[in-house]
């Protein structure tokens, strides 16, 4: 039989001590062959704190974490008798379901682009109204025109005389209002 993905829920916050509580149990019980990978799925994000870029990681699915396996009734049971495992999502029950494996296969792409190119962690939106806190246009509003998350800059429409001017700027020169 093969090891499909299976989405466990586990209380929100103990996602990590869930999977290390799993791997454990996997060990003591010798079922390492019926079990692959357990993940939490995060990314790395960078915010600006300070003046000073920090990097941290975010799950970005929080209160899930996915389990490679072989669905029996003993890998069934090994997994919701961990603590902090409220059951698998999908399926019935006692009948979980797997996730398809397109949906598995962009998970963990987003996790391995997530640890390559950190995203920021302030996401902006086109249309939304932002306040300049760094630069020559301080204390301006702006509305947002253009998001480049590349390069982590925006273009803001700036209010400047009662006129309405473009203004590239950095994410951390400016914070959402």
């Amino acid at each position: 039989m093969a090891k499909r993905w299976y989405v466990v829920h586990a209380y929100s916050g103990f996602e990590n001590q869930v999977k290390k509580s799993l791997e454990e149990r996997i060990r003591r019980a010798g079922m390492e062959e019926k079990f692959g990978d357990v993940l939490v799925p995060t990314e790395e994000v960078e915010e600006i704190k300070g003046g000073q870029k920090r990097r941290s990681e975010r799950k970005f699915f929080p209160g899930y974490v996915l389990v490679q396996m072989e669905l029996t009734d003993d890998t069934w049971h090994l997994v919701r008798n961990v603590p902090r495992v409220m059951g698998f999502i999908g399926g019935s029950s006692d009948r979980p379901a797997p996730i398809s494996d397109r949906e598995a296969e962009q998970i963990l792409n987003r996790v391995k682009e997530g640890t390559e190119k950190p995203r920021p962690k302030v996401l902006f939106e086109v249309g939304e109204v932002v306040r300049v806190t760094d630069g020559p246009f301080t204390d301006f509003n702006g509305v947002v025109e253009e998001v480049n998350y590349e390069k982590s800059r925006l273009r803001v429409a700036v209010l400047i005389f009662g006129r309405s001017t473009p203004v590239e700027l950095e994410f951390s020169q400016v914070e959402k209002t």
